[in-house]
C-alpha cells in the first residue's frame, strides 16, 4: 500500500534516479547563531547521521578550534559507513591539518564573487592562484576534493568558468554551486547547475543553498532536475541567517514528488530531529514540514469527521516518517471530534451527550485560549 498520496498532477515533472546527500550540520549547521556543539556531542550526530543513512557527513573545520580539531579526530575514527569529509579554505595550513588528521576527503573553499574578493581586499588572478595551488596540493597528498566557490550565484560567469574549470584542472575531483545567501531563484539555479554540467563534462556537480528567501527546498529539487548528483544541507535546515537547506524536506520532496530517491531513512527523521534540537538547545516551528509537532494532530471539526481516511486529509502517511497521528480539542472542535477523543480514551459517552460536551469543550478552549487536555476532557465527561 502507498504511503505517499499526492495525486497525479506532479507527475508529468517527475525526475526519477537517484541523489546522494551530503550533510553539514557539524559544520554549516552549527552556525546557527548561539548553537555551540562539543566533540563528543558532534560524534553523537554523526552516528545519528550515519543510522539515518547520510551518504557523505561533513566533520567540520579543525582549524577553527580545538573542540573542532577533536571533532573531526573522532568522526574520522568512528568507523562510519558514510565517508566523511572535511573543510578548509584554500590555504595551506587548513589543508594541512587535513592532512595531519588522516581525513581522505574535502571540500576547499574560496570567495569568487568580485562582492567577495573586494571585501577581502583579493584581486581575481591573486584568488585563482590560491584556488588551484591548494587542489595541487590536495591531489598530491590523496585528499579526494571538492571545490566550493563561495558566493558563486552572484559570481561574473565567465569568471566562474574559468575558476572552476582550473580547479579541475588543478585537482579538484568534484564542484559545489554555492547560494550562499540565497539569493537564486529556482530557475537561475536550475540553468546555473546545467551550464556547470556542461562546462566541466563528466565532473560530479554539488548543489549548496541556503534559506533566505525561503527556497532552499525549491532550489535544491532544480539543482537534481538540472543534473546535479549531491545536495547538501542539514538536519532540521540549521545555519547562519536563514538556515540551509533542510535534509529531511529536501529527501522527501523529492521522493515524493518527483520520483528521485535517495538513501536517507524517512522512517528516522523526526528522531534524529529532535534530538539534534535537544542538543543544539533550540525548538521548531510546531507546524514545520517532516518533522513538526502538530503535522499530523488535528483540532478542526471538519478534519476529524475524515480522521479515518487519513488520504483525505494527509499527503503522505504518518508512517512514512515515523509520526504518530492523533486528534486533540479545542475552540475549533466538532461533534466527531468528541466521539473520536472518547473512543481513544475508553469514555463512554452517548450521542445524546455529544453536543453538550462539545459545548463545553469549545467553550473552555476559547477562554484558556489553547488546546483541552486529556485530563480535562476526562473530567468533563465524568463530572
Amino acid at each position: 500500500m502507498s504511503l505517499i498520496w499526492t495525486g497525479s498532477l506532479s507527475q508529468p515533472y517527475r525526475i526519477g534516479g537517484h541523489v546522494g546527500l551530503y550533510d553539514t550540520t557539524l559544520r554549516d549547521g552549527e552556525q546557527t547563531v548561539g548553537v555551540v556543539l562539543d566533540a563528543e556531542q558532534k560524534l553523537e550526530i554523526a552516528r545519528l547521521l550515519d543510522a539515518l543513512g547520510v551518504d557523505r557527513i561533513e566533520a567540520g573545520f579543525p582549524r577553527v578550534s580545538q573542540d573542532d580539531w577533536d571533532a573531526v579526530k573522532l568522526i574520522a575514527e568512528a568507523g562510519l559507513r558514510a565517508e566523511v569529509w572535511g573543510f578548509s579554505r584554500a590555504v595551506p595550513a587548513d589543508l594541512e591539518a587535513l592532512v595531519e588528521l588522516g581525513v581522505r576527503h574535502a571540500v576547499i573553499e574560496s570567495p569568487i564573487s568580485d562582492a567577495k574578493l573586494e571585501a577581502i581586499g583579493v584581486p581575481r588572478e591573486t584568488m585563482l592562484e590560491r584556488i588551484t595551488n591548494a587542489m595541487r596540493f590536495a591531489a598530491d597528498h590523496g585528499i579526494y576534493a571538492a571545490f566550493f566557490g563561495v558566493d558563486s550565484t552572484r559570481a561574473d560567469l565567465d569568471f566562474m568558468r574559468l575558476v572552476y574549470e582550473a580547479a579541475v584542472d588543478a585537482g579538484a575531483r568534484e564542484v559545489v554551486v554555492v547560494d550562499t545567501l540565497g539569493v537564486a531563484a529556482p530557475e537561475a539555479v536550475r540553468d546555473l547547475v546545467g551550464r556547470m554540467i556542461q562546462w566541466l563534462d563528466g565532473t560530479p556537480v554539488h548543489f549548496h543553498g541556503h534559506n533566505d528567501f525561503g527556497l532552499a527546498t525549491a532550489n535544491a529539487v532544480a539543482a537534481v532536475g538540472a543534473g546535479a548528483t549531491w545536495i547538501h544541507g542539514t538536519i532540521n535546515g540549521m545555519g547562519e541567517r536563514a538556515g540551509n537547506a533542510n535534509l529531511g524536506e529536501v529527501a522527501l520532496t523529492l521522493r515524493a514528488l518527483y520520483g528521485v530517491e535517495s538513501n536517507l531513512d524517512l522512517g528516522r527523521i523526526r528522531a534524529v530531529s529532535a534530538r539534534v534540537q535537544e542538543l543544539s538547545g533550540y525548538e521548531l516551528e510546531p507546524w514545520k514540514p517532516v518533522t513538526g509537532e502538530t503535522l499530523f494532530r488535528r483540532e478542526s471539526g471538519a478534519v476529524a469527521s475524515q480522521f479515518h481516511d487519513p488520504p483525505s486529509i494527509e499527503p503522505y502517511s504518518s508512517d512514512l516518517v515515523g509520526a504518530e497521528r492523533g486528534l486533540v480539542l479545542g475552540k475549533k472542535s466538532g461533534i466527531d471530534s468528541i466521539r473520536i477523543k472518547a473512543e481513544e480514551l475508553g469514555l463512554d459517552v452517548p450521542e445524546s451527550r455529544r453536543a453538550e460536551l462539545l459545548s463545553q469543550v469549545k467553550a473552555f478552549g476559547a477562554s484558556k485560549r489553547g488546546l483541552v487536555t486529556d485530563e480535562e476532557f476526562r473530567a468533563m465527561v465524568e463530572g
